[in-house]
């Protein structure tokens, strides 16, 4: 399905409209192992927002250190009745990556601001959507969820253990939080980023390098907006030059899939296996 960008951003605002409608005729399909947090204040932009959280299957037995992949948009990753149409299927892949290849980290997943997620996962000024809030909702990522996640659960919070994902806008704020916090988060993935909502992220892409050993995953669908794949290829044309910092870089392309949750909840196996490959 290919749609005009007109469509793709009402259905961006319509994300959180429509998962309120239907939560209540969906059962929750969360696994025990993920837990909901109690909602933490932003205190850039004067809001609270909850946070989710997945643990591997036998975190209370073990005394391990794990890996953490924080990831935007909590709502759609674990259960189907908070999600908008449908769930990433995060805590089921990584339960059976755990049984079967010995993958184990701990995901942290921040919910969007439902009417605000269009400026809150825009680090930009928007002149038809509004002041960006990304560079605030970033802060509280680092400096809020990121440090009570390693105070309270048994975290490697190193860069090259802390890794950022999102799909969509999620995919424009995870890239550009890998040039502002390329302290924090070594391992990157960028699922069907919305660079059409943001250009300055291509100049900013051009005059910024990234630190050695950084690892970045993109993701698209053949059969997302017309834009999406010259866009994606343009900036990573632009992230393999030299001079960019040459970092360690993986795409793929579905050539049948959409932008949706179902094409992100099939590309999500193969891409955090790239990207925590040797955190085992």
């Amino acid at each position: 399905m290919r749609f005009p960008i007109a469509r793709f951003a009402g259905l961006l605002l319509a994300s959180s409209v429509a998962a309120a409608l239907h939560a209540e005729t969906r059962p929750s399909t969360a696994q025990p192992n993920v837990h909901v947090l109690a909602p933490m204040h932003m205190a850039g932009l004067d809001r609270e927002r909850t946070v989710r959280i997945y643990l591997p299957p036998h975190y209370a037995e073990s005394h391990k250190r794990y890996p953490v992949l924080y990831m935007h948009d909590g709502q759609n990753l674990f259960d189907d009745a908070t999600s908008f149409v449908g769930e990433w299927g995060v805590d089921e892949t990584l339960n059976t990556l755990a049984r079967t290849r010995g993958l184990e980290l701990i995901v942290v997943g921040i919910d969007h601001g439902d009417a605000r997620r269009m400026t809150e996962l825009d680090p930009w000024d928007n002149a038809k959507y509004g002041a960006g809030e990304g560079r605030a909702y970033l802060d509280f990522l680092v400096h809020t969820v990121k440090p009570y996640v390693d105070a309270h659960y048994r975290t490697r919070p190193d860069r090259a253990h802390t890794g950022l994902m999102g799909s969509s806008l999620g995919g424009l704020i995870s890239h550009y939080a890998m040039y502002a916090y390329s302290d924090t988060f070594g391992k990157i993935g960028i699922f069907s980023p919305a660079y059409w909502f943001a250009p300055p992220v291509t100049e900013f892409t051009r005059t910024h390098r990234l630190p050695p050993h950084t690892r970045i995953y993109f993701y698209a669908g053949g059969k997302e907006d017309e834009n999406m794949l010259p866009n994606m290829n343009a900036m990573i044309a632009l992230l393999r030059r030299p001079v960019s910092g040459a970092p360690h870089l993986q795409a793929h392309v579905a050539p049948d899939a959409e932008h949706n949750e179902k094409a992100w909840r099939a590309e999500f196996p193969r891409a955090v296996e790239w990207l925590f490959d040797g955190a085992r």
